[in-house]
């Protein structure tokens, strides 16, 4: 496992991002003490990360969604249902 220090992080992020890719763990120290550890996502969270957002655009949301049904709801509460 490599270490690098803030400054080498911040100079080399492209080139470091590209090592962990391959599957090598960085840690970058501050002052000499370790503080974060770079390691490539697994499978499982790549899976995850492909799904968030994949109906972006596909789906309309009515405006008055919140309210939707406000006054069925009321008029359980109160009893009139």
């Amino acid at each position: 496992m490599k270490t690098v220090n803030i400054h080498e992080a911040k100079t080399n992020l492209s080139r470091l991002v590209e090592q962990v890719s391959k599957g090598e763990s960085v840690v970058i120290a501050k002052a000499g003490k370790p503080m974060v550890k770079l390691v490539p996502l697994d499978e499982a969270e790549r899976r995850v990360a492909k799904r968030i957002g994949f109906m972006d655009g596909e789906i309309q949301v009515p405006d008055d969604f919140d309210t939707m049904g406000a006054d069925v709801i009321i008029d359980m509460f109160e009893g009139r249902s």
